[in-house]
């Protein structure tokens, strides 16, 4: 089982799961070509997708999954409240799954399990991939932890954490007070301390990889993210890989 990013922050997001002959794209949050070039310096073309498996329904996140999904036949997933809204955008996909109350399903080799988060959109999700032996937990786009989210992401072998923003840089920036409201709000984005103190109480006795994703390009570096996570695990700070905005992640594999 492998992963890598195409990119990750604000202008747009993608991720790649594989297990055995299937690749996953978690979201899609780039132009048809973007994507396709994206996919090319992982060594992928979109002919070598299994599904399109989406988060919510902002606009990074969503942005370019239903002309990929109607260009190459590839299916969709999202929850109801994802769709809403976009059902004309995606009446031309051949096949849009729905997932229904965060049931777990399975696209080839990948098993997957959606879980609730607390964010600003109508039903968004983030997900645990797994193979059987191993598990990849996402979370991204959460304004805070629960229990229940800690209970899905402990014991994985791989795990992306949100490290939106350094609350210092995000009070100090040229952002307006609403726009930082909502971002450091209950339902808006992780700060690095934050992301640390839920990392800290996850059973991570079996992580192979930490990916820092979703940083804001002007209210976080990747040191200070690098360097919260690391504090809470006790980790050296360079183990602590980032998924960047504009050059994503090349290939990880969870042994």
């Amino acid at each position: 089982m492998r992963f890598a990013f195409l990119g990750s922050g604000s202008q747009g997001n993608a991720l790649v799961v594989e297990s055995g002959s299937t690749r996953i794209l978690l979201d899609c949050g780039f132009g048809l070509a973007e994507t396709i070039s994206r996919l090319g310096r992982l060594g992928l073309t979109p002919q070598d997708l299994a599904a399109v498996v989406v988060t919510h329904e902002h606009d990074d996140h969503i942005g370019g999954v239903a002309r990929l999904a109607r260009r190459h036949s590839l299916p969709v997933w999202l929850t109801h409240g994802t769709l809403n809204g976009f059902e004309a955008l995606f009446a031309d996909v051949k096949t849009v799954n729905v997932i229904e109350s965060y049931e777990s399903f399975s696209v080839g080799d990948l098993h997957i399990q959606p879980f609730p988060v607390p964010h600003d959109a109508r039903e968004p999700a983030q997900f645990v991939f797994g193979d059987g032996d191993r598990r990849m937990g996402v979370l991204t786009d959460t304004g805070c932890s629960t229990p229940h989210i800690e209970a899905m992401l402990s014991q994985c072998h791989a795990l992306v954490l949100e490290c939106n923003h350094d609350l210092d840089l995000l009070r100090a920036s040229s952002y307006p007070q609403r726009l930082r409201d909502r971002i450091s709000g209950k339902f808006g984005h992780l700060d690095n301390v934050t992301a640390a103190g839920l990392l800290a109480r996850l059973d991570n006795g079996r992580l192979q990889h930490l990916v820092a994703a979703h940083l804001s390009q002007e209210n976080n570096r990747p040191e200070l993210a690098r360097a919260a996570l690391s504090d809470a695990i006790g980790c050296e700070p360079d183990w602590i890989a980032i998924a960047d905005q504009s050059e994503g992640l090349d290939w990880r594999q969870i042994s």
